[in-house]
């Protein structure tokens, strides 16, 4: 039995969900999977930004229950430092509890009008001008990161939670055919292939259930 559990809502729909789990793999802490039903009211809140608290994923170890997905990140680091989710070098360190700190807060017009959909793909789907500067802010996140670090990842040779933070941009902008320049295309490429991104669009794309208002093109 698992010491520790995470409780997630949809794979095909939650960007949060993907988040924890995804911090949790990279720790290499044995958890086990609760799932929480698309059609829960709290998760369809959740998914479709309703609500103002967001208590998925939710990691419980050893009695120490984490609902916030960048304390999910800190408690993992802290209980698994080997792992390194954050980079060993203070500079580094911070900018990468930066940039987290971003996406984490900031970034609502790319939430709203890209929803996370990784069974569904929209080909010339226009961009709000507003959505396109959160875009944008990405993009130089992206390339001051891999420029100072040499890549694949944000930091460089180790996965840390800036990756996990920004893996749902990715396939956000895989869903949305948002055009990225070549180096940032490789970086995009580095996210999705790894085997835990790998094993969770599996499950998503074999999810049932779908909620109707993130079907539409718009």
């Amino acid at each position: 039995m698992a010491k520790a559990t995470l409780t997630i809502s949809s794979k095909n729909y939650s960007s949060w969900s993907l988040r924890g789990w995804l911090l949790a793999k990279f720790s290499g802490l044995q958890f086990e999977e609760i799932v929480v039903a698309p059609e829960d009211p709290s998760a369809r809140a959740e998914i479709l930004l309703l609500s103002p608290t967001i208590l998925v994923p939710c990691l419980r170890h050893e009695g120490a229950t984490i609902w916030d997905t960048l304390a999910i990140g800190e408690y993992l680091n802290e209980i698994m430092p080997q792992a390194q989710l954050l980079p060993a070098d203070r500079i580094e360190r911070a900018h990468c509890r930066s940039i987290c700190g971003e996406i984490h807060s900031g970034f609502a017009t790319l939430r709203a009008s890209l929803p996370v959909n990784l069974k569904g793909h929209f080909p010339g789907f226009k961009i709000w001008t507003r959505a396109q500067a959160d875009i944008d802010r990405v993009c130089i996140i992206w390339n001051e990161c891999l420029e100072k670090s040499g890549g694949p990842y944000l930091f460089g040779a180790q996965r840390t939670m800036a990756d996990a933070m920004y893996a749902p941009v990715v396939t956000r902008f895989r869903t949305y055919d948002v055009k990225l320049p070549p180096p940032l295309e490789a970086y995009a490429e580095v996210i999705m292939s790894m085997p835990e991104m790998v094993e969770w669009i599996a499950a998503a794309k074999a999810e049932p259930a779908e909620i109707e208002e993130l079907e539409v093109e718009y």
